[in-house]
C-alpha cells in the first residue's frame, strides 16, 4: 500500500478552512472509514494522534 498523503490532503484542508462546506463534510464522512486515514493516524505519536482526534472529534482514535 502506498504511503497515505493525509498530511497534505486537499479535502482535509477544505475541512480545516470551512468545516460546513460540501467538500469539508465529505472529507469528514470519508475519514470515518478510510483505511488510509486509519493507517496515518495510528502511525503518529500518541500526543499528535490525540490532538488530531480531538480536533476532528474522532472518539475511536483518542
Amino acid at each position: 500500500m502506498a504511503e497515505a498523503s493525509c498530511e497534505h490532503c486537499k479535502w482535509r484542508a477544505k475541512y480545516d478552512a470551512k468545516p460546513k462546506s460540501f467538500l469539508g463534510r465529505l472529507w469528514r464522512w470519508h475519514a470515518n472509514w478510510c483505511p488510509g486515514w486509519k493507517a496515518y493516524i495510528t502511525s503518529l505519536p500518541q500526543e499528535r494522534r490525540q490532538d488530531l482526534a480531538k480536533r476532528y472529534n474522532m472518539v475511536k482514535f483518542q
